[in-house]
């Protein structure tokens, strides 16, 4: 498909033949729960940055969104992502690289909302947990107080203007995890919140997750007994990425990477000890990697169990008590590596389904239902079940019938 030709493609057939699948799947039957789904917040930042509190940091930002509109102030913001994810403009992702009718669709609600509520009845979804998207990768930013002012004028507009606008879409507080202290503000700001469903960390950053100053941190998400995310991304500018000249092999190892090295210091340094009660989430770093760490953390503790004098068990059981979001669901020739994979981290109890609509890559809940390894309660528990109960939500089935005309 040339530049030319998308524009004449309309947005509403991007997900026909989603929801053809949740038609003949039986969706409308139960409640599925996508954990991973994003907007542009770049397209708002002229709402966002009002919400700022430091004087000189906001009439910076002001001026670039003045400057450079949507795209330019998420560049000087948020920094640049690198990387022809769009392929030279022959995958669409709604509201971001063509014309989105839906814009124009005449609702009240903020247009985020109305598109991201049309995903989720195309896709027969109940509840999804919204992520912002140029954001994920602010962890790398310079200047610490720009994470911390952008994070809570971002949670701010968004618990206020967008989340009251429908109970089906939810979200897990942006922490400015370079700053420990400001990241506890924000726990304790947004821990009784209507719409905030958990805590989500950028996992793109050079913090060691384990330093005693989040101590008070990790307490206090537990005290609410709401999740901790770890969400995944990829940095091209990253020093250990920077090594490679690809977009293909960025993408496959940059999501992976973060997460392993963020539960490697977790494990190790007996977290899940001391603070046993908190429940922690791995998003968007896929599944492949999983067998890997267990089998090679385990076999590195045994044979050095005095470097982790705070275990009381494999590192491998630590990381079943965890859980994991499925996108992207990596395929192979050999299907039995997806079983074992499942098998291995106790996939019936322990993994939420995410589609990680719109980016280019995200997944339907047919990857997760057409699997034919498991069982009808093992989809349904995977699919949404998980979820509900990790996040405490009413496992009450709210998408539109899958026979519904679209709108």
């Amino acid at each position: 498909m040339s530049l030319y030709s998308r524009s004449r493609i309309p947005v509403e057939n991007t997900l026909l033949n989603a929801r053809e699948q949740a038609a003949e799947r039986g969706y409308d039957d139960f409640v599925i729960v996508d954990v991973d789904a994003h907007h542009y917040e770049n397209r708002a930042w002229k709402d966002i940055v009002p919400y700022m509190e430091d004087g000189p940091l906001k009439e910076w930002a002001w001026s670039m969104v003045r400057r450079g509109g949507g795209g330019g102030a998420s560049a000087a913001l948020t920094g640049v992502q690198l990387g022809n994810q769009e392929v030279g403009g022959r995958i669409i992702r709604a509201g971001r690289n063509f014309s989105d009718p839906l814009d124009q669709v005449e609702d009240s609600r903020h247009p985020d909302v109305v598109r991201m509520l049309w995903a989720m009845d195309q896709l027969g979804i109940d509840y999804t947990v919204m992520f912002p998207t140029p954001m994920l990768t602010l962890g790398l930013h310079p200047q610490v107080e720009v994470e911390v002012a952008l994070a809570r004028a971002y949670c701010r507009w968004l618990t206020r203007e967008l989340l009251p606008q429908d109970d089906r879409i939810k979200t897990m507080v942006y922490l400015p995890f370079n700053d420990p202290a400001e990241s506890l503000k924000m726990v304790q700001e947004f821990k009784d919140v209507p719409g905030v469903v958990g805590f989500m960390v950028t996992s793109v950053r050079h913090r060691m997750v384990h330093h005693n100053d989040y101590a008070p941190v990790y307490a206090a998400i537990q005290e609410t007994g709401k999740p901790l995310a770890f969400h995944a991304a990829y940095n091209w500018t990253e020093p250990s990425m920077t090594q490679l000249n690809k977009f293909i092999s960025v993408h496959s190892l940059g999501f992976t990477t973060c997460n392993m090295i963020h539960m490697t210091n977790w494990i190790v340094n007996g977290i899940p000890e001391r603070f046993p009660n908190l429940k922690v989430l791995w998003i968007e770093s896929g599944l492949a990697w999983i067998p890997f760490l267990m089998q090679r953390l385990d076999n590195e503790y045994m044979m050095r169990t005095s470097e982790a004098p705070l275990l009381k068990k494999l590192p491998s059981e630590y990381m079943r008590d965890m859980y994991f979001s499925s996108q992207p669901m990596e395929r192979h020739k050999n299907r039995r590596a997806l079983e074992v994979t499942f098998e291995m981290m106790d996939a019936p109890n322990r993994l939420f389904y995410s589609s990680d609509y719109p980016h280019w890559d995200y997944d339907v809940p047919s990857v997760i239902y057409d699997l034919p390894f498991l069982d009808e309660k093992a989809k349904r528990q995977i699919l949404g079940a998980n979820a509900c109960e990790a996040f405490g939500l009413d496992p009450v089935i709210k998408k539109a019938p899958s026979g519904r005309p679209v709108r």
